[in-house]
């Protein structure tokens, strides 16, 4: 590399670099690119691993799913999934399923909801009530639909004997959609037993119903309609005796229209619109028409069906259900395993999968076996393909290329950011500094200042030796220690002019003012120690200005401007004139600094004023806020520099009065007003000049 592409000047002399100073670079580069081999070498590895693992576990994992299929279907909700196979859709309005019962004891609830808890046919509701809906198993055990369910409510409240009025009293509302026909039903609940037992036990009893909330004179309960209710003795929410507690329910409603299925031979069981039936349960509480629970509410969970048997098959196995007693009738439900759409194979990924070396590649297998309904026998055949293994590993291993791609492109990632951003600014600096090195090395006369700098521990025969080395002679040499002196020095000489700034008009004012050394000038001498205080240990005037910690409190502008206007002509500042108002004028500020910014504010006025000429001090409320305003006649302010006089360093007498003037004083004053939530501005009026201070009112 040329000496001019590494910034130095033609007339250095670099030295030859040996191969020790390059190793680090070659053992970097070398490391990422072995991370990289090792990293796509353990994913191939592993997934062959997979692969002749799964290939020898295969007719394992095939029998295992056989049991768990069959020992799900022969369970109720198993049993309950073949005889509703068309059963899937949403979950409401209720449809009545066929239960693997002949018939539910309803005079029992809590038997009955055992059964259907079994069978898994309940919908359930996101407040966690429950109701299943269904028809028994055999024609000849009564045409009934049954209701099976809970919900949670408070102390149920019964209907007294004889009574027609249905509207203060707990009642469930059936309605009943079938074969183009609605009916409805009304049962009030009747309280079993005695007043004060824990467990409330009770039923419904049936009356037709048009809507209206009384009873007919003539009204007859439905004939066999039965409806059994038991409400918790313990509470379900809260804390007794207002809590809410679990009812269990139990009803069977006589369906005439299914009477018709006896006249075939066998019995037309179950009819064969059942799915078009739709079965509607709202219970009531009293004196409102709001139900606790409706079966057709939002947010419902279906039961079981058919197709959750999905989940059980492993990629490559179908599930043919098919009815024996049917002939050729087609298949009930043919089930496959779920393909997951966000987990498709890549098929590059497939052909990996297919070309990786395995013992032995199993053959396909097959089981059947079957399972006896109360509606009729099934058959159950299970199939499986040694392809699907490959396309399950393809799912996973596609999953898997992601992390891997992300490992590997996170290995580029860092290569290329050491690369670019450290390896070869290090080689550059690396042969700068080791020509710079060299001809230092070679330099007689700066040979003594340069041998000062030990660097003996880093220096070596690798980059970062030649760089310590060659970097220890160059700041020999720009003398950065110097440089550091000077620029301390000109810091300590700007925070002793700023101290002494802040400390010459108070100090000239006292002693104007107190000529008398006994007299403690108390008021004066606490302005000289605040602005002690201010400037004491900053770094720079305007960030000693910046930390300063003023004191608000309320403060009568009136009389502060009476005091200053009076005392204006001790501190040199002659002809100073205030109209006071008739009443005080009361400010939050902090009544040390607020004079720091007048007397500021009054002697840059004092030296632009025409001679001769008054300075007016003036005092207004405008628009909730305290305006001071300090006025004198005199040459105007040029418009670009209304704003610039109050920046630090900003100054117009510095160049007349030879420098003594620094442009602090302003800038001082936008400091404390900002500080004490005022503002202050400069306006050119009448032939002068108007500075006006505005402070936020005392509330």
């Amino acid at each position: 590399m040329k000496l001019r592409e590494l910034g130095l000047p033609e007339l250095l002399e670099g030295p030859r670099l040996g191969l020790a100073s390059f190793r680090r670079r070659i053992l970097i580069r070398g490391v990422f690119l072995l991370l990289a081999l090792a990293t796509l070498a353990l994913a191939v590895v592993l997934l062959q691993d997979e692969k002749a693992r799964s290939y020898r576990n295969y007719q394992q994992a095939f029998r295992k799913t056989q049991a768990d299929l069959m020992a799900r279907l022969r369970q109720p909700s198993g049993l309950l999934a073949l005889l509703n196979p068309d059963a899937a859709g949403a979950p409401t309005p209720l449809r009545p399923l066929v239960l693997p019962y002949a018939s539910l004891d309803v005079e029992d609830p809590g038997k009955a909801q055992q059964a259907v808890d079994q069978a898994g046919c309940s919908v359930v509701y996101p407040d966690d009530s429950a109701v299943c809906a269904g028809v028994g198993s055999s024609a000849y055990a009564g045409n009934f639909i049954y209701l099976v369910g809970s919900f949670t409510a408070g102390d149920l409240i019964g209907r007294a004997a004889g009574d027609r009025d249905l509207f203060g009293v707990h009642r469930a509302v059936i309605r009943l959609e079938m074969r183009g026909e609605l009916r409805s039903w009304i049962a009030p609940f009747e309280q079993l037993s005695m007043r004060g037992e824990p467990l409330v036990r009770g039923r419904f009893v049936a009356y037709p119903w048009s809507g209206a909330s009384e009873l007919p004179a003539d009204a007859r309960p439905v004939r066999n309609f039965r409806a059994s209710v038991w409400q918790s003795a313990s509470c379900a929410t809260g804390e007794l005796p207002e809590c809410a507690r679990r009812v269990s329910y139990a009803m069977r409603i006589p369906i005439e229209g299914f009477r018709g299925a006896l006249e075939h031979q066998p019995p037309a069981w179950p009819p064969p619109d059942l799915d078009r039936i739709h079965v509607r349960l709202l219970v009531l509480p009293p004196e409102s028409d709001r139900p606790l629970f409706d079966s057709n509410a939002a947010g419902a969970v279906a039961p079981a069906v058919l197709q959750d048997l999905t989940a059980l098959l492993q990629p490559g196995e179908v599930l043919t259900i098919s009815r024996l007693d049917h002939g050729q009738a087609p298949p009930v439900a043919v089930l496959r395993a779920r393909d997951d759409g966000a987990g498709r194979s890549s098929p590059a990924v497939l052909r990996l999968i297919d070309r990786l070396p395995v013992a032995a590649r199993p053959g396909n297998l097959s089981a059947r076996e079957t399972i006896t309904t109360p509606l009729g026998t099934f058959e159950a055949r299970l199939t499986g393909d040694a392809r699907g293994i490959d396309q399950g590993l393809g799912v996973i291993a596609t999953r898997m290329s992601w992390y891997v791609a992300a490992m590997l492109g996170a290995i580029v990632l860092a290569w290329v950011v050491i690369e670019v951003g450290l390896i070869r600014r290090i080689a550059v600096l690396t042969r700068r500094a080791a020509a710079v090195s060299h001809n230092v090395q070679l330099d007689a006369p700066g040979a003594a200042g340069v041998g000062q700098l030990d660097v003996s521990d880093l220096r070596g025969p690798d980059e970062l030796g030649i760089l310590a080395g060659g970097l220890g002679d160059l700041l020999q040499r720009v003398k950065s220690d110097v440089q550091r002196e000077q620029l301390r020095s000109q810091r300590e000489r700007d925070m002793l002019q700023a101290v002494g700034h802040e400390i010459l008009s108070p100090l000239q004012s006292l002693m104007v003012l107190h000529p008398d050394p006994e007299d403690p000038a108390h008021r004066y001498v606490q302005r000289m120690q605040q602005a002690v205080r201010v400037l004491y240990g900053q770094a720079s005037p305007s960030e000693a200005l910046e930390a300063a910690q003023l004191e608000l409190a309320p403060v009568d502008l009136d009389a502060f401007l009476r005091e200053v206007a009076g005392n204006a002509q001790f501190a040199g500042i002659a002809d100073v004139r205030y109209t006071p108002l008739a009443g005080p004028l009361m400010a939050r500020v902090d009544a040390f600094s607020l004079e720091d910014i007048v007397t500021h504010i009054l002697r840059n006025a004092d030296r632009h004023r025409t001679p001769g000429t008054p300075i007016s001090l003036s005092l207004q409320e405008r628009g909730g806020m305290a305006v001071i305003g300090v006025h004198n006649l005199g040459p105007a302010i040029p418009e670009d520099m209304l704003q610039r006089i109050f920046d630090y360093g900003v100054s117009g007498a510095a160049a007349e009065e030879g420098g003594g003037r620094r442009g602090q004083g302003l800038f001082v004053a936008r400091t404390y007003m900002a500080k004490m939530g005022g503002t202050v501005e400069a306006a050119n009026v009448g032939g002068g000049v108007l500075f006006s201070l505005s402070f936020p009112l005392e509330s």
